[in-house]
């Protein structure tokens, strides 16, 4: 064996795993939240251009492209690791996350606005002529923060997830930089001898997931209580 310490690579590659989470989340609801908010407000051409580019990018074989993109891209962007703070491979999962994770929350975010438009507040705030951006800033962004950090909680898990089965695959992080997904994968070459190289990783990954769902769970309850009638 080269004499690796298996739990420091699993604590490793559980920092990298989770870069790659939360970092595409944050771009993803950022961009969704954005293009959702303006589709919603503005409606119109805007609304018609948000909606044909949400509904072109779903048509789109998510997973293949994925593949296909951090396969291509990732030879010149796997070295991005700004100074260390990340881990080799993270730009490139993080960067194709946003391509196809943007729509999910666009969709949240237009549907919630649309909602809010039509209520009095809205309204009165336009008869008194407060700007568009003032109405989205004081009005419409209080009434989001709740259902966008909810929301965000879930995309982490499943954002663990993909990143975990993407270096399982090998397109995603690769070795020698740990993750929970190339750490299942690098371990088929041991199961007969280290069987359990296989199960802390995979434990890893679910009681992360679990705890991010959970965390939604219970955020969404704290947010709206009226849900748990």
């Amino acid at each position: 064996t080269l004499g690796r310490d298996e739990f420091l690579r699993l604590l490793y590659g559980g920092r990298v795993s989770l870069q790659v989470a939360v970092l595409a989340t944050i771009g993803a609801m950022l961009i969704g939240s954005i293009l959702g908010a303006a589709a919603g407000y503005f409606r119109g051409w805007v609304d018609t251009v948000v909606s044909r580019l949400t509904e072109v990018t779903m048509a789109f074989p998510a997973l293949l492209f994925i593949i296909a993109l951090a396969s291509t891209v990732g030879g010149r962007l796997d070295n991005v690791t700004f100074g260390g703070v990340l881990g080799k491979g993270v730009v490139t999962l993080v960067l194709v996350f946003w391509v196809f994770g943007w729509y999910y929350p666009a969709r949240i975010v237009r549907a919630k606005v649309l909602s809010l438009r039509e209520k009095e507040f809205v309204e009165a705030a336009l008869m008194t002529g407060a700007s568009n951006w003032r109405i989205i800033r004081s009005h419409l962004l209080p009434h989001l923060v709740a259902p966008i950090i909810v929301y965000s909680t879930l995309v982490v898990a499943s954002y663990i997830l993909a990143e975990a089965a993407l270096s399982f695959l090998g397109v995603g992080i690769k070795l020698p930089t740990a993750s929970w997904g190339n750490l299942l994968s690098d371990a088929q070459n041991y199961y007969r001898v280290q069987p359990l190289l296989m199960v802390w990783p995979g434990i890893a990954v679910v009681l992360t997931t679990l705890a991010f769902n959970l965390l939604g769970d219970g955020l969404r309850d704290a947010f709206d209580p009226r849900a748990k009638i």
